[in-house]
């Protein structure tokens, strides 16, 4: 797979694209802060360039700029790589993801990872079977079940759940029951750095990472049995 080799190559590629020199830099600083190939870079203006289009038509995202899907929904998504190993891991999960956040970007980086995206929402699913098909996204499926529905009516191996800001820990936790088949998988739920547990919360509590984007502080919470 090819990496930029070249800081001039890499900028001189962004004048191609319609970024203002400001989002040219921001996107420059993603792509090495995540060391991305070609391939993974192109990927991900893409997937920017449909979403602020659609978003136009639907609510995908409160987020509107260039510098902000970068920023607070990319780099945050990818953020979660540094606290765990996604080679080791087969397949992930992504609960109420809305425009396919932290599991569009996920899988862009690791492409071998199977993912399924849970989201209730029709015209959230239908962009988001649109994305897949674009980025050419194999082994990826939406899933237009809410939670408790899911939980009930599927069976598949999936390694690690993730959650930001859809469904509160108070309801996620229910993956953990006796009777679920996904009580041995991992939860992390991207919070704010005040957030606290319930008492209902807590004894799944596992650990937390702090963790700043942009100008936000946050905090990854790893949930399991």
């Amino acid at each position: 797979m090819f990496i930029f080799k070249s800081t001039f190559w890499l900028l001189n590629w962004f004048i191609m694209v319609d970024f203002s020199k400001k989002e040219e830099k921001i996107f420059h600083d993603f792509v090495t802060n995540f060391n991305l190939s070609l391939q993974q870079a192109d990927a991900f203006k893409k997937y920017l360039s449909m979403l602020l289009r659609e978003n136009e038509k639907i609510n995908l995202t409160t987020i509107t700029s260039v510098e902000g899907v970068i920023r607070y929904h990319f780099a945050d998504s990818l953020l979660l790589s540094k606290c765990i190993d996604f080679t080791a891991m087969k397949s992930i999960g992504d609960i109420g993801t809305g425009g396919g956040f932290p599991g569009i970007p996920l899988k862009i980086l690791y492409p071998h990872l199977r993912l399924t995206l849970i989201e209730v929402v029709q015209k959230k699913v239908r962009f988001l079977r649109k994305m897949i098909k674009s980025l050419n996204l194999d082994n990826s499926q939406v899933y237009d079940l809410d939670w408790r529905t899911f939980l009930r009516k599927t069976d598949y191996d999936i390694d690690l759940f993730c959650a930001r800001a859809s469904l509160q820990p108070d309801e996620l936790i229910r993956m953990f029951k006796s009777s679920c088949r996904y009580k041995n998988a991992q939860l992390v739920y991207f919070a704010a750095t005040g957030w606290s547990p319930s008492d209902k919360v807590e004894k799944y509590v596992k650990k937390e990472e702090k963790y700043k984007v942009g100008n936000k502080k946050r905090k990854f919470i790893f949930l399991g049995l």
